[in-house]
C-alpha cells in the first residue's frame, strides 16, 4: 500500500523512525488503545531506528477515511521509505509487533 497524498504528508509531519516506524490510530477512550500505546512505545524503545507514533482517530477523520481505518487501534508498520508492510487491529503482543517490524526492517 502506498500513502494517498494527504497521509504521507500528514505520517511525513511526524517523526518517522530510520527503520521503521508504529503508526497507531486511537480514540480517547478505548482502552485496548492505552495498552497498544504501552506495548509500541516499548518496543520502539528497544529496537534501534523505530518509532512509535500515534495519531488520534478522531482529531485526524479525513485521513481516517482516507486509509479506510475502521476501529481502534490500528497500527500500520512502516518501512524506512514510509511503505506500509502490515496492518493490523486490536492489541498487540509485544512478539506480533516485533514480528511485525521483522517484514519492515
Amino acid at each position: 500500500m502506498t500513502w494517498g497524498r494527504e497521509a504521507d504528508v500528514r505520517i511525513r509531519e511526524a517523526e518517522l523512525g530510520e527503520r521503521a516506524t508504529l503508526v497507531q490510530f486511537s480514540s480517547a477512550f478505548c482502552q485496548p488503545c492505552r495498552a497498544t500505546r504501552r506495548v509500541l512505545s516499548e518496543v520502539a524503545a528497544m529496537v534501534p531506528g523505530v518509532s512509535h507514533v500515534e495519531l488520534d482517530a478522531e482529531a485526524e477523520l479525513d485521513l481516517v477515511r482516507e486509509l479506510r481505518i475502521l476501529k481502534t487501534p490500528t497500527v500500520l508498520v512502516l518501512d524506512a521509505d514510509g511503505q506500509v508492510v502490515t496492518r493490523a487491529t486490536g492489541q498487540p503482543r509485544k512478539a506480533d509487533v516485533i514480528a511485525a517490524l521483522g517484514k519492515a526492517v
